[in-house]
């Protein structure tokens, strides 16, 4: 029986038509976690008029959707490391389809907060066991683009959730918009079932599976012998806990991604849930607040893409920090600007820059998460890192200060994302450049 080291196969190897499918699945899973994350921001507006409250009324629901996220993210990525990342993601993706559709059931706040909370916890889950997934199909020269463009699908479904969200609700209502965007998961992940294999790292852990391994190097494109024996030597065998997160060996690092994701995404989702705010606050019509929130999340699209590309060249470090420098400076200049009515190209491009390079620090640090730990406990850390940054998103949803006008708002981003240097500063672990090509 021939023995076959994985580790250098993927990690060297080419990247195949088949591998580079299976990132695509694992993307279309968070491109509806996007939607279905989202729905809620554009359902509020038919809610508030449907059940006569104001807008505050929201807040906890809100909250409630991001908490969920924070557990979901937290335990699946346990259960990945565990389980089996296929099995986590389905898992999550069938989650939150079922609670999604449930919420067109509501009938006052209460019981949607309750629905949204659990809708959180698949929501939360689907995207380390993504990321993970993706890292482990792809050569490490691909890694940081494969997890990256899996993880920019949350703003593009953000996106398509305002597109979605405007063609449905003027004619349908918010029941419906809840009906069709939980049965989108809901097929989807039939689908997968049929067609997305297990991480490779996964499964060449497991004896019992190395049958299953064997089929799925050869799709990959690796001529194993039949019967083969698998190791993977370039990934530290460790247990599944998050105690291991917390060795010295990955102390600093653990802190340091726990630290930066908590003040992106508190940047992040503050941008989502109070630009809009914000711009009707000025004076601008619902329309082009909705539009102010579409450039913010587009532009996290290509910033995000450009970030993941950079980083193949000259490395995570010198990428990431210049783009929260970026951000920083375009935060700043927005404050300094006078917002209001009528629209300008220039206020746009700007919301575009500061989305693009807050998203765009914020998707790489997926990759940077999944690069920092081993593939036995990567679902882990990366879930830990990003279930500590919900804390963020959950405080973003009521800090007073994105709410209270242009200045303050953008001068908090620069805030925010300066915190965010610093931290990603300590990490010492970062992505080095690959410049090997095939």
């Amino acid at each position: 029986m021939k023995s076959v080291d994985i580790g250098p196969l993927l990690d060297e190897g080419h990247w195949s038509g088949y591998q580079k499918l299976l990132v695509l699945a694992a993307a279309l899973t968070i491109v509806l976690d996007g939607v279905d994350n989202q729905l809620l921001s554009v359902a509020i507006p038919a809610l508030m008029t449907e059940w006569s409250l104001p807008g505050t009324a929201f807040s906890p629901v809100v909250a409630s959707g991001l908490i969920g996220m924070m557990l979901g993210g937290a335990i699946a990525g346990i259960v990945g490391d565990r389980l089996g990342r296929r099995v986590a993601l389905l898992g999550s993706v069938f989650a939150f389809g079922v609670l999604t559709t449930a919420i067109r059931f509501a009938d006052d706040v209460q019981m949607l907060g309750v629905l949204r909370f659990f809708a959180g916890l698949g929501l939360g889950g689907a995207m380390p066991n993504a990321a993970s997934l993706a890292a482990e199909y792809v050569p490490r020269r691909q890694r940081p683009f494969a997890v990256t463009l899996t993880i920019v699908c949350v703003p593009l479904g953000g996106a398509l959730a305002g597109f979605v969200g405007a063609r449905i609700l003027p004619e349908l209502g918010w029941r419906t918009l809840f009906g069709v965007g939980g049965l989108m998961p809901l097929v989807l992940g039939l689908v997968l079932i049929w067609i997305l294999p297990e991480s490779p790292r996964f499964l060449a852990r497991h004896r019992n599976r190395w049958p299953e391994l064997e089929t799925l190097m050869r799709r990959m494109g690796h001529d194993v012998p039949q019967g083969s024996e698998f190791s993977d030597s370039t990934e530290a065998a460790r247990s599944a806990s998050l105690k291991e997160l917390f060795v010295p060996e990955f102390r600093r690092d653990t802190f340091a991604l726990c630290v930066s994701f908590f003040f992106c995404l508190f940047a992040a989702y503050g941008g989502v849930f109070w630009l809009p705010t914000l711009l009707r606050g000025a004076g601008f019509d619902l329309a082009t607040a909705s539009n102010g929130l579409l450039a913010f999340n587009l532009g996290g699209v290509g910033g995000a893409l450009l970030g993941a590309g950079i980083i193949s060249r000259v490395g995570s470090r010198v990428t990431m920090l210049s783009m929260c420098v970026g951000a920083i400076a375009g935060a700043a200049i927005v404050a300094s600007m006078a917002v209001g009515p009528p629209p300008t190209f220039v206020l746009f491009a700007m919301l575009a820059w500061v989305g693009g390079l807050i998203n765009g620090t914020q998707t790489t640090m997926y990759a940077l998460a999944a690069h920092v730990y081993p593939a036995s406990i990567r679902a882990t850390g990366v879930g830990t890192a990003v279930a500590f940054g919900r804390v963020g998103g959950v405080l973003s949803s009521s800090a007073p200060a994105l709410a209270a006008g242009s200045p303050r708002f953008f001068s908090l981003l620069a805030v925010l994302m300066a915190l965010v240097f610093v931290a990603l500063a300590a990490v010492r672990r970062h992505i080095p450049r690959l410049t090997t090509e095939r």
